[in-house]
């Protein structure tokens, strides 16, 4: 068998084993190791090693040239470490994959280059342990990039075995619990969250671009605010008071326009002790932004400027595909009231304004008098539930759906013409609810009566209703000037921009229930 077959050929499929006995076996080999070490040998975990190249680098430094051009004038080095990801030992000469942080690169290893002593040790090196080779780069008569290795190190021992190599994770949840692995098995999944590091890069200049500055607020409230939400309790032992998680930032970001503040952003991580389910998590980011001398329109304005950027920026086409179906982010978004989307995905026809006649259709769908208290919803508020249950999920092209109730809206400023609905939107793409925003409330005394209303009716049993902020009504007191405000689901985008059907795929580590 020729060097360039050694190279291509395809590893022979390892019988399945007990893992138990593998770990075991794996232990086995540290303690050798060990023992070497306090024999004055080689020290079993060495943390002076530092790689001078990349794979990714390499290959495009190199990738691109012949065998002969790398073989002409001086040997080019390269020094790279990284998970022994394939091996393939065949007497005296051996090949080997390893894996970086940026991808894969071949070594060949020989006993003649490395040493009968070092030679011996890589035979017995396991899938997964983490080595470091030096040499310099060629190429097989194949034509793949390989280093020829002059010098092999082991710098971490693996005791538990990778997954099967030619299957991978098979499990979802095993997946989500064990993400290290998935990421050490799954190329899709590191570019998945590399995509969304980029992503937030990519926002945090757009924003900077629109005139923002980034702010950071708590995380630990006294008071849950911002959103209509069931907060996570804990206990502050110094203050001797019980501290809630944020739900949301607003409160305290319009706090800073009430400052002199007048454009600001965070990208914030917010807490909501409620469902989990392929969209939601309890523990997710957001990005929420307040301008003074905006309103919900000029929000809108910069939602569409901002999920073209990221798309272009970050895929290169706005002509977007998500679960097989196309999604258009190179027209103007489409702008309806919700009474107009009910009309427009529904048959309500004349009935859109009648109470009883949307009360039985909401019946139909499966609420109830007793646990949705339908006969007391107003008009507004049953269209939104409405529109939640028949509309929301057919809006797939992207969407602002705006004339909120102002029942449901305590933080929104009232539609000056019709003050039972609000100035806000929110933005649906794929069916899904991706941005939310409005003109905000900066009348004190509205805001005021607004929270009392919502003590009221969580002094009736809601969950969900907001807390009377004292200290926010006060603030607005001092003024605050006209504001527009949003805010953008960072994991619901990210689903979008990677075509994930989960929220726990975009998530490093999703909340998931402890293992018995």
């Amino acid at each position: 068998m020729t060097q360039a077959d050694h190279a291509n050929a395809a590893p022979a499929r390892e019988q399945p084993q007990d893992e138990n006995k593998l770990i075991a076996e794996r232990r086995e080999k540290l303690k050798a190791l060990r023992e070497r070490q306090a024999a004055g040998g080689a020290v079993a975990f060495p943390n002076d090693f530092k790689p001078q190249d990349r794979a990714a680098a390499l290959q495009a430094a190199h990738g691109g040239k012949t065998g002969d051009e790398l073989q002409a004038g001086e040997k080019i080095s390269a020094s790279i470490a990284g998970r022994l990801m394939l091996k393939r030992v065949m007497g005296k000469a051996s090949f080997a994959t390893v894996q970086d942080a940026t991808g894969r690169i071949q070594i060949y290893v020989t006993r003649e280059d490395v040493g009968e002593e070092a030679y011996a040790d890589f035979k017995r090196w396991d899938l997964g342990d983490i080595i470091a080779a030096e040499g310099y780069v060629f190429k097989t008569q194949k034509g793949e990039l390989s280093i020829h290795a002059t010098r092999l190190r082991l710098l971490t021992k693996s005791l538990r075995p990778l997954p099967d190599k030619f299957h991978g994770m098979q499990d979802q949840e095993l997946k989500y619990r064990q993400r290290y692995v998935d990421l050490i098995m799954d190329e899709s999944a590191r570019q998945r969250f590399a995509l969304r590091s980029r992503a937030l890069a990519v926002l945090r200049e757009f924003m900077v671009n629109e005139g923002f500055m980034e702010v950071e607020t708590p995380m630990l409230h006294p008071i849950p605010g911002g959103a209509n939400a069931k907060p996570f309790v804990t206990h502050h032992n110094a203050l001797e008071q019980d501290m809630f998680l944020r739900i949301a930032p607003e409160l305290y970001l319009k706090r800073l326009i009430v400052g002199g503040f007048e454009r600001v952003f965070e990208i914030n991580r917010s807490f909501r002790n409620e469902g989990v389910s392929v969209r939601h998590n309890p523990e997710f980011t957001m990005m929420e932004s307040y301008a003074a001398y905006w309103n919900y329109l000029d929000q809108m304005d910069c939602a569409e400027r901002l999920f073209r950027t990221l798309a272009q920026r970050l895929l290169g086409t706005l002509q977007l595909t998500y679960q097989g179906r196309s999604v258009d982010l190179s027209q103007p978004f489409a702008r309806m009231t919700i009474r107009e989307a009910l009309h427009a995905h529904t048959d309500i026809g004349a009935h859109v304004d009648d109470a009883a006649a949307l009360i039985s259709r909401l019946k139909k769908l499966g609420l109830s008098e007793e646990k949705d208290q339908l006969s007391r919803r107003s008009l507004p508020a049953l269209q939104v539930m409405y529109f939640e249950e028949a509309v929301e999920s057919e809006l797939w092209q992207p969407t602002f759906i705006m004339e909120h109730p102002t029942e449901i809206s305590p933080l929104a400023r009232a539609n000056d013409a019709r003050p039972e609905v609000t100035e806000r939107f929110e933005l649906y793409i794929t069916g899904r609810e991706m941005a939310n925003g409005f003109s905000e409330l900066n009348d004190a005394e509205d805001q005021a009566a607004r929270f009392q209303q919502q003590a009221s009716a969580k002094d009736a049993g809601d969950d969900e209703a907001m807390y009377y902020d004292a200290d926010y009504v006060r603030a607005l007191e001092y003024g605050m000037p006209p504001t527009g405000g949003i805010g953008v689901g960072i994991d619901r985008t990210m689903m979008l921009l990677t075509d994930s059907p989960s929220i726990r795929d975009v998530i490093l580590f999703p909340a998931l229930r402890r293992e018995a």
